[in-house]
């Protein structure tokens, strides 16, 4: 039989424990314009609680809002799940949306140059950012990971 059936369980190795340095927050928004700005509320407040240094907390907000705004615009999401992480060295931001590709644009923009720069904003804010499909379900998780304190190195 192979591994991994019904009758033979796949042997797993074990998770390291999460080291006691690090902070989580997580929040359920759901999939409108209006979450953006209620996701920038959220995280300002958490980082203010975890003491985050200013230039680094609007950095991460910006990210925040650009990642939930793209979910928004861009899925036809009905809730998009956000994660912040402070790993001591880094922050890491992830948004989960629910995978489903809008069939048109959520939001009405003024004018072309309104929108289109969200991800370029978050390369030039982040030491490192990605995506990947969701491990459970439909659904696309969007992340990026900011330096904040001395070191630099390392990753959550």
């Amino acid at each position: 039989m192979a591994p991994g059936n019904a009758l033979t369980p796949r042997l797993m190795a074990p998770r390291p424990p999460i080291s006691a340095d690090v902070r989580r927050f997580s929040f359920e928004l759901p999939a409108l314009a209006r979450s953006a700005a209620r996701a920038r509320h959220l995280v300002e407040e958490r980082l203010l609680l975890w003491d985050v240094d200013a230039t680094v907390s609007d950095a991460v907000t910006l990210v925040v809002s650009e990642l939930v705004t793209n979910a928004v615009v861009h899925t036809a999401s009905h809730r998009v799940v956000c994660e912040l992480r402070d790993c001591g060295e880094r922050l890491r931001v992830t948004v989960q949306d629910e995978g489903c590709p809008a069939a048109a644009p959520r939001l009405r923009r003024g004018s072309p140059e309104e929108g289109g720069r969200g991800l370029l904003l978050v390369d030039a804010v982040s030491s490192a950012w990605g995506a990947h499909d969701a491990r459970h379900g439909a659904g696309r998780v969007v992340w990026a990971e900011l330096a904040h304190g001395s070191d630099l190195g390392g990753t959550c």
